[in-house]
């Protein structure tokens, strides 16, 4: 059976729901807190590639780090956004989470369920 990793913030309400509705599905998973084990560029392009999501996609844009950066950012290609994901993670929308090949955004968190 394929592991289902929950990449998360432990103070972000969202990640909380999903870390609920994992623990009641019983199924095993693991939580990794991405503030604490960073994400590689590697990494991180990887679970986009997975997801067939766009970096873009999953910009968290009511950050003060995404404010500063705006106008920067919408003249950004793929890599370069990634690259500032690795330098600020609180852009990162959360969570993510992967299980073999598939990668989601768990918002809402129930979308959490089709990986469970």
């Amino acid at each position: 059976m394929e592991k289902v990793i929950i990449y998360q913030k432990p103070t972000c309400s969202t990640c909380r729901q999903v870390i609920k509705l994992a623990d009641a599905s019983g199924k095993p998973y693991e939580a990794i807190n991405y503030y604490e084990k960073p994400f590689s560029k590697t990494r991180l392009k990887e679970l986009l590639k997975k997801g067939g999501i766009k970096a873009a996609d999953i910009l968290r844009t009511k950050e003060d780090v995404y404010r500063t950066h705006k106008s920067k950012i919408a003249n950004m290609n793929n890599d370069e956004i990634i690259d500032l994901m690795i330098q600020h993670p609180d852009l990162i929308q959360r969570p993510l989470v992967e299980k073999g090949k598939t990668v989601i955004l768990a918002r809402p968190p129930e979308t959490v369920n089709t990986l469970l």
